[in-house]
């Protein structure tokens, strides 16, 4: 091995992908993952702010 071949070598390119197109079915799922994922958001966004978890934290007492 010579001094010149050093180094990191070129990675090799990927081929592009192919825009396959889309059916039916894949159009609706698509759409049905985007209305869960929605809905997951507000849920979240529901659920933060209530109940004993949102304070979090250490609790400590008043005792000295």
């Amino acid at each position: 091995m010579s001094g010149r071949e050093g180094g990191k070598k070129k990675p090799l390119k990927n081929p592009k992908k192919q825009s396959k197109e889309l059916d039916d079915d894949d159009v609706a799922f698509k759409q049905k993952q985007k209305e869960e994922q929605k809905a997951m958001e507000a849920l979240k966004a529901k659920a933060s702010g209530k109940g004993p978890l949102s304070s979090g934290g250490i609790k400590k007492s008043g005792k000295k």
